[in-house]
């Protein structure tokens, strides 16, 4: 019997987990928020953004 393995998806990254998962800097990653390309949320004193914001803008939707 074989068990599938499921692997969650995170809900959202931070910014500098956001640069390594769509190859993009620190800097371009505050234009696309300051252009409101894509959603950035603060959290306490971290800044997260929302996985599926950023999946939106990297398949070209954002």
């Amino acid at each position: 019997m074989n068990a599938a393995i499921i692997v969650p998806q995170p809900l959202a990254y931070s910014v500098n987990e956001a640069c390594q998962v769509s190859s993009l800097g620190r800097t371009r990653l505050y234009q696309l928020i300051a252009e409101g390309r894509l959603e950035a949320r603060k959290i306490g004193k971290r800044t997260i953004i929302p996985a599926t914001s950023l999946r939106a803008l990297i398949d070209g939707e954002g």
